[in-house]
């Protein structure tokens, strides 16, 4: 294929991948199916399952749930709304199987979510950020650049998905961009994901929308000591997955614990 036909292509898949990202952030609350992206799409579902994860990085099933979820984080800090209510608004038949769901991605349940708006963290729910997270007997290193100016530390931690969500397997925090290492990483293949504040970001929990800068790479193999990364922090774009990892809010928790 010619040069000019192929970035002709490549346009064209990007602007379709953009329509189902659209039609997701706008209609996560109905029962949505790939048939139903895929007709938003107008491409067979199993294109569309091809294109999409090539674009963005994950699966169509995988995005969804990440912006429902990031919907919930909203609800949760800014409105009086139940857990369950707010189950069924971000499409959830079952306020149990949305609890867990959120529990695994966010790293807390959505009643400590909840409570990170009045600075009240649980000595429970810091078991697992406060030390690092480390499991592991490995180490990595690099390097975080940034695109414009970051607001406090930066925060790099080695997560099992391409999406920021969960808990991390090792995690350090730097007091700017620049140099770091992570220690107690376990042998296998990882994420690297790095975030910071932007100097506007509000403080509320809940509203990450172009308040942070964020970057991933991976998958890394770890095996032992030796490798070495590189990223760049910059605002999310249309095909970045939301970030549901409760992470980014912990540091003056962290710091009390400490």
């Amino acid at each position: 294929m010619p040069q000019q036909a192929a970035r002709s292509w490549e346009s064209g898949v990007e602007s379709v991948v953009q329509c189902v990202v659209d039609t997701m952030r706008e209609r996560y609350s109905e029962p949505l199916t790939l048939d139903d992206l895929a007709d938003a799409a107008l491409m067979s579902k199993f294109h569309l399952l091809r294109v999409f994860s090539r674009v963005v990085g994950v699966t169509p099933g995988r995005f969804l749930s990440a912006v429902r979820l990031h919907e919930a984080k909203r609800l949760l800090n800014s409105t009086d709304l139940t857990v369950a209510e707010v189950s069924e608004r971000v499409g959830y038949g079952s306020p149990g199987s949305f609890a867990r769901r959120f529990t695994e991605a966010v790293g807390l349940s959505p009643t400590q979510y909840r409570r990170l708006d009045a600075g009240v963290l649980p000595a429970a729910a810091r078991h697992g950020f406060a030390d690092g997270g480390a499991t592991g007997c490995g180490s990595l290193s690099g390097r975080v650049l940034a695109d414009s100016e970051v607001e406090g530390v930066v925060y790099v931690g080695v997560f099992d998905s391409p999406i920021l969500q969960g808990r991390p397997r090792a995690w350090t925090a730097v007091p700017r961009p620049g140099t770091f290492t992570l220690t107690g990483v376990p042998s296998g293949s990882w994420y690297v994901h790095a975030l910071a504040r932007r100097p506007d970001a509000p403080r509320n929990p809940g509203e990450t929308d172009g308040a942070i800068m964020t970057d991933a790479v991976g998958p890394v193999v770890t095996e032992g000591m030796g490798r070495e990364v590189e990223l760049t922090l910059r605002p999310p774009c249309w095909s970045c997955p939301p970030v549901l990892s409760a992470l980014p809010f912990f540091e003056q928790s962290l710091l009390a614990a400490g």
